[in-house]
């Protein structure tokens, strides 16, 4: 039975049949195949757990986290009274996210219940909720749909390029409060500030403005940004993806406010130095004109304004022209105002006394090829006679008496020749070519402003020579608590003896009688200079100007007024500046509270109209 049974079952087996083995070097081959799959699974996912965490939270956060802005309220500039030159008030401003909009075609509208199904859905807005929007923001019809046009994803599913869009910016909180109320999908508020001038025209060439988003642009706006603008804060949120906010996921940045920035300017001056400076550009034809209203006593920046100007609320384009700082910007000849420069530095040097009789002819003077005239003749006079009567040949025999470059170094001391470092932007340092390149003529020319530049600032400040002791204060647009420090230039004497001569141009006589103020004892001097037009001396162009200060006996202001172009007949500064001096100081004083230093009876019309006539 055995025999027969391994019989049967050798006869089923092949006789030489092959038994499967694996080879034990595949085994290993797959085996370290797989580990090595497993540990570049492992170290992948360590490196984008471990090593790379951040650039992962990044992009997760990137998805639904926001970092908004908190916009610090820009800090309000005021005059040296507290009054308010401007400040921001908040506004609204409208967006859209044009990535999650998705535009209907004409005729087809979003059902009222609408609802997203899921993230990735679109909001749909039609035809006519765009309508809707441009009517209540007063837009063009179609000007919303341009401006999406770049941006959205139409119904044809267009690519999307942009997931923020300004539809309109600084509107009222209550026009917002409407069209939010409308509950348009994909349209939302924002809150900013808009700077507003209250002072508008009158300020604007001092304050400046800001652009849209609240940087300063010009004047004070621009040179104390810092201090004005102040830190924004900042709030983290997690937002859905049409837009919504979901919660808060730290602690919130308050924003820092900008500083207060007070100025020395005093708005009553302002308003009346504007409105006057207006008046005579008006009406004498002029292109242009500037006045500077000085504190005689600190350096202080009372008054400054520029005509024409310009309306700093308005959004609308300015001319470039208008947006000029003449009064530091520009430079001119200053004329016959140079002459109580040059008549104190004669003085101040012991060459002449103000009885000193100078000879000057027939009113004219050679010198070498070239000749130096008078208006009117006043043959032998006085120095005082000779700055009242405004003689040329006269300040210029004076002015010659003195070497080259002691006048350079008095020009310079004075502050001619240098920017007068008020802080404020793209001031003009003037002209006054090196000494050792000056000939004759030039040394009597620059003795009654020609061939030398300067500013109405520059002029302003020079004649603190005159106000005091003799000394120069530095030019300040802030308050100050007490005056800083003063240059000595000329001695206290002096400065006592041309002051008496300015009151006696503004008296019969005088060029300048139409500067004199009721109650009050003022001098100074007027400038007549001809323009330089394509590098020639024009036989029409002209600049009327007049510098002075009041009043006498304890001089509080300094003003200095520049008119442009006035028409030929209106040329002579004792014509368009001195009556604008006139008015200022009548007003400005009395708001000061300064007393009266003569009688109500003191004004003398001038006889003649050549008494205000001169050329220089």
């Amino acid at each position: 039975m055995m025999t027969a049974g391994k019989t049967a079952a050798s006869r089923r087996r092949p006789k030489y049949a092959v038994v499967p083995k694996l080879e034990r070097w595949r085994v290993w081959t797959v085996l370290g195949g797989l580990m090595l799959l497993f540990a570049g699974l492992l170290g992948r996912g360590l490196y984008l757990q471990v090593w790379n965490e951040g650039f992962l939270q990044d992009q997760g956060d990137a998805r639904y986290r926001r970092v908004l802005k908190l916009e610090a309220n820009r800090g309000m500039i005021t005059d040296r009274n507290g009054e308010p030159l401007a400040i921001s008030t908040p506004v609204q401003s409208i967006w859209m996210s044009p990535r999650s909009m998705l535009i209907l075609p004409a005729g087809q509208q979003r059902a009222e219940d609408w609802k997203p199904a899921n993230d990735d859905e679109l909001m749909p807005l039609s035809l006519d909720e765009v309508k809707k929007l441009e009517t209540h923001l007063q837009l063009k019809s179609g000007e919303l749909l341009t401006k999406l046009s770049a941006s959205r994803k139409n119904a044809q599913g267009k690519a999307i390029k942009s997931d923020f869009l300004w539809v309109k910016r600084h509107i009222s909180p209550t026009d917002a409060k409407k069209l939010m109320a409308m509950k348009i999908p994909g349209v939302y508020s924002q809150t900013e500030y808009r700077r507003y001038y209250p002072a508008g025209e009158v300020m604007a060439h001092i304050v400046g403005f800001t652009d849209i988003d609240g940087k300063g642009q010009e004047g004070f706006e621009l040179t104390r940004e810092k201090m004005l603008a102040g830190k924004p804060g900042s709030r983290t949120v997690i937002r859905d993806r049409r837009g919504y906010i979901v919660e808060d996921v730290s602690t919130i940045v308050p924003p820092q406010e900008g500083q207060t920035l007070q100025l020395s300017i005093d708005r009553r001056i302002q308003y009346l130095a504007y409105r006057e400076l207006k008046n005579m550009v008006d009406s004498s034809g002029a292109i242009g004109g500037a006045i500077v209203v000085l504190d005689a006593q600190t350096g202080e920046v009372l008054a400054l304004a520029n005509a024409p100007s310009y309306n700093p609320n308005s959004r609308a384009r300015i001319d470039p022209a208008h947006k000029r700082n003449r009064a530091l910007t520009d430079l001119y000849e200053p004329g016959s105002t140079m002459k109580a420069v040059t008549v104190a530095m004669a003085l101040d040097a012991g060459k002449v006394t103000p009885q000193t009789v100078i000879q000057t002819g027939n009113g004219t003077m050679a010198i070498g090829p070239n000749r130096v005239k008078d208006d009117h003749a006043v043959g032998a006079a006085t120095v005082e006679t000779i700055m009242q009567k405004s003689s040329n040949v006269g300040v210029a025999k004076m002015a010659l008496m003195m070497d080259r470059e002691s006048k350079w170094n008095f020009y310079k001391d004075v502050g001619f020749g240098e920017a007068p470092h008020t802080g404020f932007p793209g001031e003009a340092a003037g002209r006054i070519r090196p000494w050792k390149n000056w000939r004759p003529i030039e040394e009597a020319t620059m003795s009654f402003g020609y061939g030398m530049s300067v500013s109405l600032m520059q002029m302003a400040r020079s004649y603190q020579l005159f106000a005091g002791n003799g000394e120069i204060h530095p030019v300040t647009f802030t308050k100050l608590v007490a005056p800083a420090p003063g240059k000595q230039v000329i001695s206290a004497k002096t400065a006592e003896q041309v002051r008496k001569m300015l009151e006696m141009v503004t008296l019969p006589g005088g060029t300048a009688t139409r500067a004199q103020v009721v109650g009050y004892r003022v001098g100074g001097k007027t400038g007549t200079a001809k323009k330089l037009v394509d590098g020639k001396y024009s036989d029409t162009a002209r600049v009327g100007s007049f510098v002075g200060l009041a009043p006498i006996s304890n001089p509080r202001l300094i003003v200095a007024v520049m008119i442009d172009e006035p028409s030929f007949a209106m040329r002579y500064g004792g014509l368009v500046a001195a009556p604008i001096f006139s008015n200022v100081v009548a007003g400005s004083l009395r708001m000061l509270g300064v007393p009266p230093d003569a009688p109500t009876s003191n004004i003398f019309l001038p006889n003649t109209e050549a008494e205000v006539k001169e050329e220089t």
